[in-house]
């Protein structure tokens, strides 16, 4: 997230990113505050979970676990490495916990799958498809360029919509996407620009990772999927209009609150709008966020809750029935035995 100094008045608005689910999504892997060797991290434990996946579905089992165990301690040393950024920087308390988390958490998840639970594996698929989703947008120039430059043109938009038109003129990212507000104007003298990260793609990445990694019928998953993107893409684009006047227009410079984030949380004056519209109100709202969408695509695909399931195991250690609990009324009872049964799935056609 490249924050500019205050004489360009530039900070960068971050887009719609589950942080609820930072711990299993590689949507950061290689974004705003990694290093080269942190992002080659992350990318190649999305390969060895790619591989372990291979060697399953080959049936050498015992070194799908070892490797997938493997994949799994690095994803965690990844988060890990992110953290100073997160803190320092990015001054996200919210991400800077889930960080020092997701390695315990990761190192617990290998150890599991090591010693022989591999319904894992299921969860181990949903974390590589969101790479394979998300690794593409990232390595293709002409698709981050498009994707970026959209995005801001439909904030843009949503912006005029509320009376304010500052246009778009080039960032110091190398993309148009940057608000052009008078720095004279605005009460804080600063502006936004868009990255990669206010696109959106990561949360959509989370859900197509889950949605690909499940077995249904097709017009399901595809039915799915659609409506997580379409309300993903409409809260983003909410998200980036409400902090790109927030930023400039100083929503939250009350005195007190300018005192307190500047005392005790190290913030530059001129930045508080901007860290409590986008690191306490929009991140605390994402993971509301997070629960909808979930709530909603289960309506129309039950089998993501599997992958739920163990994901909520590694952070419990309880077994969890989530198909008996939500699932919609008139489905079919489960036919892979509980949370304890082999089949990572249950078909189920309408």
């Amino acid at each position: 997230m490249p924050f500019a100094t205050a004489a360009t008045g530039a900070a960068s608005v971050v887009g719609y990113d589950l942080v609820g689910s930072a711990t299993l999504s590689p949507v950061l892997a290689a974004a705003e505050g990694t290093t080269p060797s942190s992002g080659l991290l992350a990318w190649a434990a999305i390969g060895a979970f790619l591989a372990a996946l291979l060697l399953a579905s080959q049936g050498y089992r015992e070194p799908a676990r070892y490797l997938g165990a493997g994949a799994w301690i690095a994803f965690g040393v990844f988060w890990v490495t992110m953290v100073p950024y997160y803190y320092g920087e990015a001054q996200s308390p919210l991400k800077t916990i889930l960080g020092l988390l997701a390695l315990p958490l990761c190192l617990y998840t290998g150890y599991l799958l090591w010693a022989g639970r591999d319904s894992l594996l299921i969860l181990t698929k949903a974390v590589a498809c969101m790479g394979l989703i998300y690794l593409p947008v990232e390595t293709i120039p002409f698709v981050k360029t498009w994707l970026i430059e959209t995005t801001a043109a439909q904030t843009h938009f949503g912006m005029e919509l509320l009376g304010y038109s500052p246009g778009l003129i080039e960032g110091s990212n190398g993309y148009v996407s940057k608000f052009g507000f008078d720095p004279n104007e605005t009460v804080t003298g600063r502006t936004t620009y868009i990255v990669l990260a206010c696109t959106g793609i990561g949360s959509m990445a989370i859900f197509g990772g889950l949605i690909a990694a499940v077995t249904a019928p097709l017009k399901r998953k595809v039915t799915a999927f659609a409506l997580a993107v379409g309300v993903i893409w409409f809260l983003n684009l909410v998200r980036n209009v409400f902090i790109g006047l927030a930023s400039p227009w100083g929503w939250f410079q009350q005195d007190w609150l300018v005192s307190f984030m500047t005392t005790y949380m190290g913030a530059e004056a001129s930045r508080v709008s901007f860290l409590v519209a986008h690191n306490y109100i929009a991140q605390s709202l994402s993971i509301v966020a997070l629960v909808g969408i979930t709530y909603l695509v289960v309506k129309i695909l039950p089998e993501i809750l599997r992958p739920l399931e163990e994901a909520l195991f590694v952070l419990t250690g309880t077994e969890y029935d989530l198909f008996e609990a939500l699932a919609p009324e008139g489905t079919p009872a489960r036919t892979d035995g509980g949370p304890d049964g082999e089949q990572a799935d249950h078909d189920r056609d309408r």
